[in-house]
Protein backbone atom coordinates (compact mmCIF):
# COMPACT_ATOMS: atom_id res chain seq x y z
CA UNK A 1 0.00 0.00 0.00
CA UNK A 2 1.35 3.41 -0.97
CA UNK A 3 1.31 6.26 1.53
CA UNK A 4 2.90 9.69 1.62
CA UNK A 5 5.44 11.41 3.82
CA UNK A 6 5.37 15.19 4.17
CA UNK A 7 8.86 16.68 4.28
CA UNK A 8 10.31 20.12 4.86
CA UNK A 9 13.70 21.07 3.44
CA UNK A 10 15.39 24.06 5.08
CA UNK A 11 18.34 25.68 3.29
CA UNK A 12 20.47 27.52 5.83
CA UNK A 13 22.39 30.64 4.79
CA UNK A 14 21.67 30.61 1.03
CA UNK A 15 23.45 33.27 -1.05
CA UNK A 16 21.26 36.31 -1.58
CA UNK A 17 19.92 37.04 -5.03
CA UNK A 18 19.97 33.41 -6.19
CA UNK A 19 16.71 31.61 -6.99
CA UNK A 20 16.15 28.10 -5.57
CA UNK A 21 13.44 25.56 -6.46
CA UNK A 22 12.83 21.84 -5.90
CA UNK A 23 12.82 19.84 -9.13
CA UNK A 24 9.55 18.04 -9.88
CA UNK A 25 9.91 15.42 -12.59
CA UNK A 26 12.18 16.46 -15.46
CA UNK A 27 11.28 20.10 -15.96
CA UNK A 28 8.77 21.34 -13.38
CA UNK A 29 9.79 23.38 -10.34
CA UNK A 30 8.37 23.82 -6.84
CA UNK A 31 8.82 27.33 -5.45
CA UNK A 32 9.77 27.85 -1.80
CA UNK A 33 7.01 27.84 0.81
CA UNK A 34 8.88 30.53 2.73
CA UNK A 35 11.97 32.68 2.14
CA UNK A 36 13.86 34.85 4.64
CA UNK A 37 17.31 36.41 4.44
CA UNK A 38 18.93 33.38 6.09
CA UNK A 39 16.60 30.47 5.14
CA UNK A 40 14.68 29.04 2.23
CA UNK A 41 12.01 26.49 3.10
CA UNK A 42 10.31 23.93 0.87
CA UNK A 43 7.44 21.63 1.80
CA UNK A 44 6.47 18.65 -0.34
CA UNK A 45 5.15 15.11 -0.16
CA UNK A 46 6.99 11.93 -1.10
CA UNK A 47 5.28 8.66 -1.99
CA UNK A 48 6.34 5.88 0.38
CA UNK A 49 6.39 2.75 -1.77
CA UNK A 50 7.85 0.41 0.86
CA UNK A 51 8.60 1.44 4.44
CA UNK A 52 9.68 -2.04 5.55
CA UNK A 53 13.14 -1.95 3.94
CA UNK A 54 16.17 0.17 4.79
CA UNK A 55 16.38 2.62 3.28
CA UNK A 56 12.64 2.83 2.67
CA UNK A 57 11.64 3.02 -1.01
CA UNK A 58 10.30 6.39 -2.13
CA UNK A 59 8.67 7.46 -5.38
CA UNK A 60 6.72 10.30 -6.88
CA UNK A 61 7.58 13.35 -8.95
CA UNK A 62 10.12 14.82 -6.50
CA UNK A 63 12.17 11.63 -6.12
CA UNK A 64 15.13 10.89 -8.39
CA UNK A 65 17.84 8.23 -8.62
CA UNK A 66 17.99 4.44 -8.30
CA UNK A 67 15.74 2.72 -5.75
CA UNK A 68 18.58 2.08 -3.26
CA UNK A 69 19.88 5.68 -3.44
CA UNK A 70 16.90 8.01 -3.86
CA UNK A 71 17.27 11.77 -3.50
CA UNK A 72 15.53 15.12 -4.03
CA UNK A 73 17.07 17.82 -6.26
CA UNK A 74 17.14 21.40 -4.98
CA UNK A 75 18.00 23.49 -8.04
CA UNK A 76 19.54 26.95 -8.09
CA UNK A 77 20.21 29.68 -10.63
CA UNK A 78 19.27 28.80 -14.20
CA UNK A 79 18.18 25.30 -13.11
CA UNK A 80 15.63 27.03 -10.85
CA UNK A 81 14.27 29.15 -13.72
CA UNK A 82 16.38 32.25 -13.09
CA UNK A 83 17.33 34.03 -16.32
CA UNK A 84 20.58 35.94 -16.74
CA UNK A 85 22.45 34.28 -13.88
CA UNK A 86 25.92 32.79 -13.74
CA UNK A 87 24.73 29.98 -11.45
CA UNK A 88 23.51 26.56 -12.65
CA UNK A 89 23.71 24.16 -9.72
CA UNK A 90 21.75 21.36 -8.06
CA UNK A 91 21.87 19.98 -4.55
CA UNK A 92 21.24 16.25 -4.14
CA UNK A 93 19.47 15.68 -0.84
CA UNK A 94 19.77 11.93 -0.09
CA UNK A 95 16.74 10.21 1.41
CA UNK A 96 18.74 7.22 2.75
CA UNK A 97 18.75 8.57 6.31
CA UNK A 98 14.96 8.53 6.61
CA UNK A 99 14.29 5.41 8.65
CA UNK A 100 11.24 3.19 8.87
CA UNK A 101 10.86 4.38 12.48
CA UNK A 102 10.68 8.01 11.36
CA UNK A 103 8.06 7.11 8.76
CA UNK A 104 6.08 5.18 11.37
CA UNK A 105 6.13 8.27 13.62
CA UNK A 106 4.28 10.16 10.88
CA UNK A 107 1.43 7.67 11.00
CA UNK A 108 0.02 9.46 14.05
CA UNK A 109 -1.61 12.00 11.75
CA UNK A 110 -1.29 14.59 9.00
CA UNK A 111 -0.08 17.21 11.47
CA UNK A 112 3.49 15.79 11.35
CA UNK A 113 6.30 16.13 8.84
CA UNK A 114 9.98 15.28 8.56
CA UNK A 115 12.47 18.13 8.39
CA UNK A 116 16.01 18.22 7.00
CA UNK A 117 18.39 21.16 7.26
CA UNK A 118 21.18 21.61 4.73
CA UNK A 119 23.65 24.34 3.86
CA UNK A 120 22.44 26.64 1.08
CA UNK A 121 25.86 28.14 0.41
CA UNK A 122 28.99 26.44 -0.95
CA UNK A 123 32.55 27.22 0.13
CA UNK A 124 32.98 29.46 -2.94
CA UNK A 125 30.11 31.67 -1.73
CA UNK A 126 27.71 30.50 -4.43
CA UNK A 127 24.77 28.13 -4.03
CA UNK A 128 25.51 24.70 -2.57
CA UNK A 129 25.73 21.84 -5.05
CA UNK A 130 26.32 18.11 -5.34
CA UNK A 131 25.44 15.77 -2.47
CA UNK A 132 25.32 17.80 0.73
CA UNK A 133 25.41 16.44 4.28
CA UNK A 134 22.57 17.11 6.68
CA UNK A 135 23.32 19.82 9.23
CA UNK A 136 21.26 17.82 11.73
CA UNK A 137 19.49 14.45 11.39
CA UNK A 138 16.00 14.19 9.92
CA UNK A 139 13.51 15.04 12.64
CA UNK A 140 9.78 14.73 13.09
CA UNK A 141 8.00 18.03 13.74
CA UNK A 142 4.46 19.22 14.09
CA UNK A 143 3.58 20.90 10.79
CA UNK A 144 2.74 24.19 12.49
CA UNK A 145 5.89 24.09 14.63
CA UNK A 146 8.17 27.05 14.07
CA UNK A 147 11.29 26.43 12.03
CA UNK A 148 14.10 25.39 14.39
CA UNK A 149 16.92 27.92 14.64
Amino acid sequence: MTSTAAIRIVLIDPPSGVRFAVQRGRDELLAPAQTTTDRIIFELALKVLDASCQPPRFGGPYVHGPSAARFVYVNSGSYAGEAGTCWSRRIKLPLKDITAELLQSLAAGDEYLLQAEIAGRARDGGPACATVPLLRPWQRLVRTQAIAV
